[in-house]
């Protein structure tokens, strides 16, 4: 073995070359081509194994026997004990099938020359031309319009509308076919979340809740809540806000066609920011790091969960588990014990800080977990198994998740940007 500068080549022993100073560095084998993993072009070292000496090919020739001296890699004839390589194989490892260059790793962020269409190096540019790994959904269209953070996503049942509220103030209705912007309605106050239930909209405002019904017109206020309205959700007949004063809870009543306040849930010390019903329970998780267990029917907390660090950003149920995630870079699956009451039964670690949870099918009927990051990625896992499937990457960090039909969703980002998703079975991705 020789060192020529920081490059390790082997020299096989023979006849010794009293040439110029270039044949002696034509006798040196790549060490890196016999690993497989030379990307070097062009290469100054051979990428195939010299022949041995003279004398031990003429002896070898005359007794019809091999060399006893394998080779220290595959060997271009096919002499010798062991693997033989192929004649017609071409060593293209680490390399492009045309004109002999070196496979571009790209490295996992957006090409910031790609987005704005004016990159020059097509398919050899080291970022990603792209939105996603994984190739397993497809980007419908983007919505622009938002001038601040999308806080909340709604596409009512039966409607062709959907619903974007952000921090700008106010609530855009797109239309589902063009795709076009159809209307904007504006508040005094930041648009802190959303929901649909049935042909209902309600939208967190600061101090109030608004509530729409899509197909009666019906326009109502829901008077109670202090500051800012974080969560919303529907359980047991009750709509439920997360504020920065706790957990107020409403029942709509027919006679009067208005939601009458029952009762305020607290208990946190600090602004709830996520709501989560499943199993006759809700579950609430706040600012002050601790997630709290509420009976649906009592409306009375039943347990308290503070194995979270940081702020707890989204609660999720799924089959017999809630999920929960945090500023303090975990996702903890929390299952039952044998007295009833919940504790982490599993802890995945990520390498910042997470914001959002939303569990869905594949285009296949599989359980999969999209988990949005504040490192301007949403990562897709598997569920159970916490198997990466692919990323999708965004402008800023993705605040809201949505599930729609037949397939699709929504992501809604720190820019403003609303954009439409879609599993596909098939190996592509769109910019």
């Amino acid at each position: 073995m020789e060192m020529d500068g920081s490059k390790r080549v082997f020299q096989r022993l023979g006849p010794s070359s009293q040439g110029d100073n270039s044949n002696n560095k034509q006798q040196k084998v790549c060490f890196h081509w016999r690993a497989g993993r030379c990307n070097r072009f062009p290469c100054p070292f051979l990428h195939r194994e010299l022949p041995g000496p003279p004398q031990q090919q003429q002896h070898a020739a005359g007794n019809g026997m091999s060399s006893s001296k394998r080779p220290h890699g595959f060997s271009d004839d096919n002499r010798g004990a062991g693997m033989r390589r192929n004649p017609n194989f071409n060593n293209t490892w680490g390399r492009t099938a045309a004109g002999g260059g070196a496979v571009v790793r790209k490295t996992e962020k957006v090409c910031n020359y790609w987005v704005k269409g004016n990159c020059t190096y097509g398919n050899t540019c080291r970022y990603l031309h792209s939105w996603t790994t994984g190739d397993c959904f497809t980007l419908l269209t983007t919505l622009e319009g938002h001038q601040k953070v999308v806080t909340g996503i709604a596409l009512p049942s039966g409607s062709d509308k959907l619903y974007s509220g952000c921090t700008d103030k106010s609530v855009r209705v797109w239309d589902c076919q063009s795709g076009q912007c159809a209307g904007v309605v504006n508040f005094d106050g930041e648009v802190g979340s959303m929901l649909s239930e049935g042909p209902w909209i309600f939208v967190g405002l600061t101090n109030l809740v608004k509530a729409w019904n899509t197909q009666t017109g019906t326009d109502l206020s829901l008077n109670g809540p202090v500051g800012q309205v974080y969560a919303l959700v529907v359980g047991n007949d009750m709509l439920l806000a997360g504020t920065e004063d706790g957990i107020l809870a409403w029942k709509y009543n027919g006679s009067t066609n208005n939601f009458d306040p029952i009762k305020a849930l607290t208990g946190h010390t600090h602004h709830v920011v996520s709501l989560v019903v499943g199993a006759n329970r809700l579950y609430s998780g706040s600012m002050d790091n601790s997630i709290r267990v509420w009976n649906l029917e009592t409306l009375e907390c039943l347990q308290i969960l503070t194995d979270h660090t940081s702020v707890v950003m989204s609660v999720l149920c799924w089959d017999q588990f809630l999920l929960s995630c945090s500023l303090d870079k975990t996702i903890k699956v929390w299952a039952a014990n044998d007295s009833g009451n919940l504790e982490v039964t599993y802890t995945h670690q990520e390498d910042c800080g997470v914001l959002a949870l939303c569990g869905m099918h594949d285009s296949e009927a599989k359980p999969v977990l999209l988990c949005s990051r504040n490192d301007n990625t949403i990562r897709v896992y598997d569920l159970p198994s916490f198997s990466e499937r692919g990323k999708i990457f965004s402008k800023e960090s993705v605040r809201r998740i949505e599930i729609g039909p037949a397939g699709l969703f929504f992501t809604g980002d720190e820019s403003g940007q609303v954009r439409v998703w879609k599993w596909s079975t098939e190996s592509s991705s769109t910019s």
